[in-house]
């Protein structure tokens, strides 16, 4: 499949190419901000500016998504990305950039990514067949785990020349990007005629709840997410548990990118087409005692192999619930279900954090871990009762025949 379609290897160049221009801009936009403030709360404010209209705002965009021409939507999001680029590109040149400078630019950053991410999040099932989409959402993951990987360091790098030199180089990127989504071709067209109204606004919530089988898949990203979040406890873990200062805190933030990635390059040769109720919850399950053996580890070593598995789960269920999603949701609907996805998946990763950072200061890091990894495999075994469709789903069509509420 990645070798015939051209319209997806495109595609999945400008994926690999935007998240790594987003990676360099996210390490760049707080050190520059911490570097103008010297305020943790300034620093803070950043995060909340760009996620603020994404909740906002990202319903909005789904349904746009399903009414207009989705490589157009991603074209004019990141034109509007590139203008806000530029602006920090020249307002640093001239030494003249001010912390709310940067707080306005997180703010534009957030509301274009809310109309351009449920439009991506759509291209996928309207560029590639229906029995090739494991095998796209496999190399779909395998592009946004490279950029996490190459992207930070990249941006680390660039950030010791100066600022001006990462948005520079992100300038470029997103112009490429906007050039190889040009000429996407899409294979399979969509129409919704519905008016624009509330009701209409709404109706992707509507079928998500309609629908166990989307329910049960992204409800359990929400939850499971929710409670696993030990990645965020990492500078903790390699200061006073582990005692490896920066270097290993850099270790232990490769780790699960790593086993990420090459999960998601064994699942691009080898796509999981039957059983997949069972390697969906078996990854569940592998995600929450690795994250266990994480939390329980006084070893380095032991603590790397424990992040990689964490990593390499995730992109099993991660795969496979985004297959499940796109599969069971109709092509003009595509757009308003992803909005809604992307929503739950942010928000339980921004709650993950917090979660465990409330759960440290309660219990310590390493019980706050353990008990994160318990609650994930509670969560599991919780979701196989509630959801027994999604436990039983041999292959990706084998929904069964209860679909509704």
């Amino acid at each position: 499949m990645f070798r015939t379609n051209v319209s997806f290897r495109k595609f999945w160049c400008v994926e690999i190419i935007s998240t790594l221009a987003f990676q360099m801009l996210a390490v760049t936009i707080g050190w520059q901000m911490y570097a103008l403030t010297q305020d943790a709360f300034e620093l803070g404010l950043v995060g909340l500016a760009e996620f603020a209209p994404m909740i906002l705002l990202t319903l909005i965009g789904g349904q746009i998504a399903d009414r207009l021409n989705r490589p157009k939507i991603i074209i004019v999001a990141q034109l509007a990305e590139c203008a806000v680029i530029l602006f920090l590109a020249i307002s640093s040149l001239g030494h003249w950039i001010e912390g709310y400078h940067i707080l306005i630019a997180a703010v534009l950053f957030g509301t274009c990514r809310a109309f351009e991410n449920p439009a991506s999040s759509a291209m996928i099932p309207s560029i590639v067949d229906r029995k090739e989409l494991p095998e796209a959402v496999a190399w779909h993951s395998s592009a946004g785990q490279t950029a996490s990987i190459v992207g930070p360091a990249l941006g680390g790098i660039l950030i010791v020349f100066t600022p001006s030199a990462v948005y520079i180089t992100s300038l470029l990127a997103l112009l490429c990007s906007v050039i190889l989504i040009s000429q996407v071709k899409v294979i399979k067209t969509y129409q919704t005629e519905d008016a624009a109204t509330l009701d209409s606004l709404l109706s992707g919530l509507r079928f998500v709840f309609k629908r166990k089988i989307i329910l049960g898949t992204i409800s359990l990203d929400l939850f499971a997410v929710l409670l696993g979040g030990a990645t965020a406890l990492l500078p903790i873990f390699s200061k006073e548990i582990l005692q490896t200062g920066s270097w290993g805190l850099g270790l232990m933030r490769t780790a699960p990118a790593v086993g990420a990635l090459l999960m998601s390059l064994v699942l691009t040769r080898f796509s999981i087409q039957h059983s997949v109720g069972k390697y969906l919850f078996g990854s569940l399950a592998v995600f929450g005692v690795s994250t266990i053996v994480f939390g329980m580890s006084t070893n380095l070593v032991l603590s790397l192999i424990a992040l990689f598995f964490i990593g390499a789960s995730d992109v099993v269920s991660v795969v496979i619930r985004s297959t499940v999603v796109q599969l069971n949701t109709p092509l003009e609907m595509q757009g308003r279900v992803g909005a809604i996805n992307s929503l739950f998946i942010g928000t339980s990763n921004q709650l993950g954090e917090f979660e465990s950072g409330m759960m440290a200061g309660w219990f310590g890091a390493v019980r706050a871990t353990v008990i994160g990894g318990l609650g994930s495999i509670a969560i599991a075994m919780l979701w196989m009762y509630m959801f027994p469709t999604l436990r039983k789903m041999k292959t990706y069509d084998d929904t069964g025949a209860e679909k509704t509420i």
